[in-house]
């Protein structure tokens, strides 16, 4: 003992006890037994089950949750863990420490969990105790799964996008963006009809979620129907097909476009001859005599529902003899624009004619002396539309530009391979739709207009996902002349296609 300022402080040590069993030396507890003496008076495992066997569906990925429901899960993930923990009768009884699956060859069809478990045992002594969990992997298609492998036919619900227009660039955009946001994931079929493309779905609340990644993505008018195919009287169950019509908005990029004349007194007197920039989930369009622009949402375009007065297909290309600037550059949602006067010339008049015309155009931060741009030629244009003949005394201008021209440089780089490539979606082609016939050359033209577009607009690529070509030699394109002007995708812009095969797993001793 120790004397500190006139007071005893006593120490305390903590004893050893011999264990009642087998006489061993331990430190004191409720049950005065060592722990192996525990452990073989007490399993607190008794009641767990050590193999459990579980229900898989090989096509969807998913378990069977008795008695219904479908869960999806990944191999080695937390919620199928939490799965294979939920499985387990007993364990309620018990308080669990800690989970953790034991790494099985991933075609053994076993699932193996180790688990840690705590309980009061003789007098309160808590006993902790290690438990292995072996599960039988059990596959059966899932009632979804079983129905489309036995008829592919077999629909519930049918979404038709239609687009009335005479080219197929809008799905060619839509494709991706469906691909990046795996929007047609439980589509079971994929057909492409005439004006547009059919996806059938096993649940019609697959097919109302697609409809509403559509309406976030494009201007859409939607309507829904449904057909009654069977009907069971003693438990007064009906069975339906549901078609979801969605149609998109026929107004495309880079269409010029007379706007109604109750529509330009709502927006202020804007246009009425406009140009459309882009198309999302709303139209935005420009007048490029003054920058003044708008944005019209789906219900707005319906409203008064107007068509274009050209289409891109009308382009004709000029040449810059001069260009005048009248304004800064300014931010136009998100896309920049400078207000410039313009003298250009038809690059087809070049030796016949001596014609010129002085224009605004929007392009002024683009266009220099002896560039070229495409544009619609209203000085010998006959157009014959309803809304612009409800203008009395509208003097239309002789040209309006529309993009910059990169038609040299494209023709240097057509035929040959790019740096990058598109994913697409397995797609069969209807031909009772096409009438027995599909222009082919058709659309690879216009697929081709659409990769052009992608490399000229920075704004399109950036919702969707661009892979680096592995085909791609930098030496095949070596004569080409290098542009710094020209478009292109850069590097950095790419993404990498993974691909995982089954002997890189085998190796890496990971799981798919």
């Amino acid at each position: 003992m120790d004397v500190e300022a006139g007071m005893f402080t006593v120490q305390k040590t903590m004893g050893n006890v011999p264990c009642c069993k087998c006489g061993v030396s331990m430190t004191p507890n409720a049950a005065n037994m060592c722990v192996k003496c525990l452990r073989s008076e007490v399993d607190i495992t008794e009641g767990l089950e050590k193999h459990v066997t579980i229900i898989h569906c090989p096509e969807c990925d998913k378990y069977l949750q008795p008695p219904r429901t479908w869960i999806k899960a990944q191999l080695e993930s937390n919620q199928l863990l939490s799965f294979c923990v939920r499985r387990l009768k007993n364990l309620s009884k018990l308080k669990l420490i800690h989970a953790e699956f034991i790494w099985t060859e991933p075609h053994s069809k076993r699932l193996k969990v180790k688990l840690r478990v705590q309980k009061e045992v003789l007098n309160g002594a808590v006993l902790e105790q290690a438990h292995s969990v072996e599960y039988v992997v059990n596959d059966q298609m899932c009632d979804s799964c079983s129905r489309g492998q036995a008829n592919p036919d077999q629909w519930v619900a049918a979404v038709q996008l239609r687009q009335h227009v005479s080219h197929r660039r809008t799905f060619y955009y839509l494709e991706q963006l469906i691909l990046k946001h795996d929007a047609a994931v439980r589509a079971i079929r994929i057909k492409q009809m005439d004006q547009g493309i059919d996806f059938f779905f096993n649940s019609r609340s697959h097919a109302i979620k697609f409809v509403d990644f559509v309406g976030k993505v494009a201007p859409v008018k939607s309507r829904h129907d449904k057909q009654l195919v069977s009907h069971d009287q003693k438990s007064n169950t009906f069975n339906y097909k549901y078609t979801f019509s969605v149609e998109i908005c026929p107004i495309c990029r880079e269409d010029l476009v007379c706007l109604p004349p109750k529509l330009v007194n709502s927006l202020g007197n804007l246009g009425p001859l406009v140009i459309c920039t882009k198309v999302s989930n709303s139209i935005a369009l420009i007048d490029p005599s003054n920058l003044r622009h708008c944005y019209l949402d789906a219900e707005q375009y319906f409203r008064v529902s107007f068509k274009s007065l050209l289409t891109s297909k009308r382009l004709v290309e000029y040449v810059v003899l001069d260009v005048d600037l009248l304004s800064s550059e300014v931010n136009v949602g998100g896309s920049k624009y400078a207000l410039a006067e313009v003298q250009v010339a038809r690059v087809s008049d070049f030796g016949k004619n001596d014609t010129m015309f002085i224009v605004k155009t929007h392009l002024g931060h683009l266009l220099n002396v002896g560039d070229y741009a495409l544009g619609y030629d209203l000085y010998s244009a006959n157009n014959n539309d309803m809304e612009l003949d409800k203008y009395k005394g509208l003097v239309l201008p002789e040209v309006i530009l529309v993009k910059k021209s990169y038609e040299e440089t494209k023709q240097k780089k057509r035929g040959k391979p790019r740096s990058w490539k598109l994913k697409t979606l397995n797609v069969e082609v209807d031909l009772s739709s096409t009438r027995g016939r599909v222009d082919e050359e058709k659309m690879n033209a216009e697929y081709e207009e659409f990769l052009e577009d992608l490399e000229e607009n920075p704004d399109m690529r950036f919702n969707i996902s661009l892979y680096k070509n592995k085909e791609y030699r930098p030496s095949e394109t070596a004569s080409v002349i290098d542009d710094d002007d020209a478009p292109g995708v850069p590097l950095e812009e790419l993404l990498g296609d993974l691909e995982i095969k089954d002997e890189d797993l085998k190796d890496n001793g990971t799981r798919e």
